[in-house]
């Protein structure tokens, strides 16, 4: 789908459909509304006039015009309440809104971003729009092989803005957006990949075609030797109970002069976990797929900087492997000598994630990084805590923390804090090793963050744990059920802002 800015108040020619917000109790009609309603003979003013159509958020209604000059038809999508009109308000309405101009097989559709409605500026609202749009668009049917054919798509939304001030800003604002959420659309097809078309050999080859076509970004691919060389035996460790081989997998991103030290993020990438011996329940099992969605954020995150020629030097690395049961498993029990040199009794092999990280982490600081932020599918503790809305944050310097924490409330991929409790040490701690890899089932959460703790050192450093976040079980206003590529939009946003404030030295 093209999504285009106009100057134009209205289409010179009927669009196949025009869709409209209208809050709760929308009579009588005012801004942008009114003025449709006056050049379309009073068409919505007379339905609204019918008590059919309340404004409800996410309600609908179609009105159709067969002798209009400007639309066949109007599709009316209700924001809810005016005084709780947010961005994610505005995603949600034109998620819906688009999608039910599909559904009524439109190929031309129009809209308006109406300032006066929805108290935002005409940028911010922009923004949400094109994301509710692209995201709320999005669908995984590679492997269908029936009624493929069948998806009728949108090929252009005009976005009328009735003036020429700012267009080619608003233009570029569109471009950059749809850039990121593309970027959040290719995280989403990595996640929802089964695990037979997504080994650790497969995302592999994924960095690596992302690095083919773009210049900025080169690709290292440390295979099993390598890593046993370097000592990383944490990971190793993991990976030992499967027959597709570990990757360690390093994508640089230098949008600056080498001098400028990067930001290293580091994606988990359990590409299916089983639980190993310590084996997980059946139910829900085939979900494990997405416990490399750290990693899909990652790839993600590095692929709309470079296609934005973003300025900032990013390092993205990924412990790729599957955690299976097989006869060389890792047993309860064992201690492994991590990279850092600390040694891990292993309590509980479904405690895995956290491992790799553990060799992850110690592995970034040869990069002399500005920050570490680790993004993982880590603990269902934070599903629990948190649910599938909020992402847990947990980390040693309060500027990154309050810098995602704003990054959050800007793209809708909100994040909640929770403490590093030192006074929790004490389930981790090991009466034959530094430390062992879990803490029983009380604040699963904290422990595996105070695990990883002991591998950063004093470098400012942030965990997000996305389990909840990164596969919905029921969609929600413009994310469908399964994949959400959350992390991706959190993550460009926070080192856009980032890199703006250190140019104002601020």
């Amino acid at each position: 789908m093209n999504i285009n800015v106009s100057s134009l108040l209205y289409p010179e020619k009927p669009v196949d459909a025009f869709i409209i917000p209208l809050p709760e109790n929308p009579l009588p009609l005012s801004g942008f509304a009114k003025l449709f309603d006056n050049a379309t003979s009073n068409s919505i003013s007379n339905f609204l006039e019918l008590g059919d159509f309340q404004g409800k958020f996410l309600e609908t209604a179609v009105i159709y015009l067969p002798d209009s000059h400007f639309s066949k038809r109007i599709i009316l999508v209700g924001l809810g309440k005016q005084s709780e009109i947010d961005l994610e308000k505005i995603r949600g309405v034109f998620a819906k809104g688009v999608n039910l101009a599909r559904d009524l097989k439109a190929r031309n559709v129009g809209t308006e971003i109406d300032e006066e409605l929805c108290k935002l500026s005409r940028a911010e609202a922009l923004v949400a729009l094109v994301e509710g749009v692209c995201l709320g668009f999005y669908s995984f049917n590679r492997f269908k092989t029936t009624d493929k054919d069948k998806t009728h798509e949108i090929e252009e939304l005009t976005v009328y803005s009735g003036t020429k001030s700012f267009l080619d800003e608003l233009r570029a604002l569109v471009r950059k957006t749809e850039i990121v959420c593309e970027a959040t659309n290719f995280a989403r097809d990595l996640v929802s990949m089964p695990a037979n078309f997504m080994k650790p050999r497969d995302l592999a080859d994924v960095a690596i075609d992302l690095a083919k076509s773009r210049k900025e970004v080169e690709v290292e691919i440390l295979e099993k030797d390598e890593i046993e060389k370097l000592g990383m035996n944490a990971f190793l460790g993991v990976a030992k109970g499967s027959h597709e081989p570990p990757k360690l997998i390093v994508v640089k991103y230098r949008g600056v002069g080498e001098d400028k030290d990067p930001i290293v993020l580091i994606g988990k990438g359990l590409t299916f976990d089983s639980g190993g011996l310590s084996l997980k329940s059946a139910e829900k099992m085939e979900e494990m797929k997405s416990d490399m969605a750290g990693a899909a954020a990652v790839l993600g995150t590095i692929r709309a900087l470079s296609d934005l020629s973003f300025p900032v030097n990013v390092v993205g690395l990924i412990a790729a492997t599957e955690n299976l049961p097989g006869g060389g498993a890792l047993k309860p029990g064992d201690i492994l000598k991590s990279l850092s040199g600390k040694t891990i009794e292993v309590i509980n092999t479904d405690a895995e994630g956290r491992l790799t990280l553990a060799d992850a982490i110690a592995f970034a600081h040869r990069f002399k990084p500005q920050a570490i932020i680790d993004i993982a599918t880590l603990t269902g503790a934070c599903v629990v805590a948190l649910g599938e809305d909020l992402t847990g944050m947990f980390g040693n310097d309060e500027r990154l923390k309050s810098r995602i924490k704003m990054a959050g409330e800007k793209t809708g991929e909100f994040v909640w804090e929770l403490p590093l409790w030192n006074a929790y040490e004490e389930l981790i701690k090991s009466e034959v090793a530094d430390v062992k890899n879990t803490g029983g089932r009380q604040a699963g959460a904290i422990t595996a963050a105070l695990f990883l703790k002991h591998f950063v050192g004093d470098v400012p450093w942030v965990h997000l744990d996305i389990a909840g976040t990164a596969w919905r079980s029921k969609g929600k206003s413009y994310i469908s059920k399964g994949a959400s590529g959350v992390g991706v939009r959190l993550l460009v946003e926070l080192i856009t802002e980032w890199q703006r404030k250190a140019a104002d030295g601020t």
